[in-house]
């Protein structure tokens, strides 16, 4: 286990203490959003990932990239900086912040106390999707929703555009039957 998961446990538990944990400060995901940001390294697979399956699923959103490191020393508090830039813009509907896979090392800062509040503090919902299936950060604690994967964070921020032109067709047809059915009624009545 080691140091860093014994400071992974001793912070996560601070954390929960006060209350950054908190399933009723949740944020709802918004169902159709205009404008994703994605806090993430500009080169990084993730980000590739991301705009992978938001191009498959939804077309209709548009991405702003907030470019930070994602590991090193120098991440926690440029990770902060992306997360304070993006969410203080009114034309955002939700954050997205992104990291593939790595060791507990090359994940650890997205386990940053000051990641932590950043995230804590953003008016808009932020999902994360860092590492793996089986990975987890203080960040995937405290954000709004937390996805296995940069993959499924995009997933999970956008409806599938063919199920919503599908849905809306079924009820094109079922207006215009009822309204057919009307019709025929008032026909008949007159």
């Amino acid at each position: 286990r080691g140091d860093l998961h014994l400071q992974f446990e001793a912070l996560k538990a601070k954390l929960a203490a006060a209350g950054l944990f908190d399933p009723a400060r949740k944020k709802p995901l918004p169902p159709l959003p205009r404008r994703i940001a994605v806090v993430t390294s500009p080169d990084a697979a993730a980000l590739r990932d991301i705009l992978n399956v938001l191009s498959r699923r939804y077309r209709l959103a548009e991405v702003l990239l907030a470019p930070t490191l994602v590991q090193g020393a120098e991440a926690p508090s440029q990770i902060v900086q992306a997360l304070v830039a993006v969410d203080s813009r009114d034309d955002v509907d939700l954050i997205i912040l992104a990291r593939g896979g790595g060791s507990l090392e090359d994940l650890w800062a997205f386990n940053d106390e000051r990641v932590a509040w950043a995230i804590y503090g953003c008016r808009h919902p932020v999902i994360t999707g860092v590492g793996h299936e089986t990975d987890f950060t203080i960040a995937d604690f405290v954000a709004d929703v937390r996805a296995p994967t940069p993959s499924a964070a995009a997933e999970l921020a956008t409806p599938d555009l063919a199920e919503l032109e599908a849905g809306l067709e079924a009820t094109g047809r079922r207006l215009a039957s009822g309204l057919a059915g009307h019709l025929q009624t008032a026909r008949l009545r007159l």
